[in-house]
C-alpha cells in the first residue's frame, strides 16, 4: 500500500465532520476511477471502429490496452474486460460474445500482468488465449473467409488462427510498444 498518499497531518474538509482519510480509501477510489477510464477507452475504441472490430478478421485496436495491466495492474485487467462486455453488448452477435470475450480479456490481462518480467512472452500467450477463446466460438456467428484453397481446413481452426494473428498484432506490436513508451516515462502506478 502506498502510504505516501495519506500524510499524517491531512484532514478532510468535509462540511459536517473532520476525519483523517484512510490510505485504502484513497487507493480504492483511484482504482475505481482507473477501471472506469479503461472501460470507457476500450468500449469507445471498439464501438467507434466497428468494421475492423466485429468481423472474422478483426483487428481490435482496443486490445492494445490489455498489456497496460503490467503498469496499472488489476484496474486495467477489470476495466478492459468490462469495456469488452459493453462493446460486445452494443454490437450483439450472440450471447457467447458477452461471456467469453470478457473472460478472454481477463485471462490475457492476468497472464501479461503475471509475466511482467517478460512482457513480450506474456503478450504472445495473451494473444493465443484470445485467439483460442474468441476464435473458438466466433466461427459459429460469422462467415469464415476462404483462404486460397484452404477451405478443406475446419472453419473453427481458420477462425482461431485469424483471431490469434490479429491479437498478436494488437497485443505484441501495438500494446507492447505502448507499454515500453509509457514505462520510459515512469508512469508506474504501484
Amino acid at each position: 500500500m502506498n502510504n505516501s498518499i495519506c500524510m499524517a497531518g491531512e484532514w478532510s474538509s468535509h462540511p459536517f465532520r473532520l476525519y483523517k482519510p484512510r490510505c485504502w480509501e484513497v487507493n480504492k477510489n483511484k482504482e475505481i476511477a482507473l477501471i472506469a477510464i479503461f472501460s470507457a477507452l476500450y468500449s469507445t475504441l471498439v464501438i467507434s471502429l466497428p468494421s475492423i472490430s466485429f468481423s472474422m478478421i478483426q483487428l481490435r485496436i482496443a486490445d492494445m490496452l490489455i498489456p497496460l495491466s503490467v503498469i496499472f495492474g488489476w484496474p486495467a485487467i477489470i476495466g478492459n474486460s468490462l469495456g469488452c462486455f459493453i462493446a460486445n453488448a452494443f454490437f450483439s452477435i450472440g450471447w457467447m460474445d458477452y461471456i467469453f470475450g470478457p473472460i478472454a480479456n481477463i485471462l490475457a490481462g492476468y497472464i501479461i500482468y503475471k509475466l511482467k518480467n517478460n512482457i513480450f512472452i506474456g503478450c504472445f500467450i495473451g494473444s493465443l488465449i484470445i485467439g483460442f477463446i474468441v476464435g473458438g466460438y466466433l466461427w459459429l456467428f460469422l462467415a469464415v473467409p476462404g483462404f486460397y484453397g484452404l477451405e478443406i481446413i475446419a472453419p473453427w481452426f481458420i477462425s482461431i488462427m485469424s483471431i490469434s494473428i490479429s491479437s498478436f498484432i494488437t497485443l505484441n506490436i501495438l500494446g507492447y510498444t505502448l507499454v515500453k513508451a509509457l514505462s520510459k516515462r515512469k508512469i508506474w502506478i504501484k
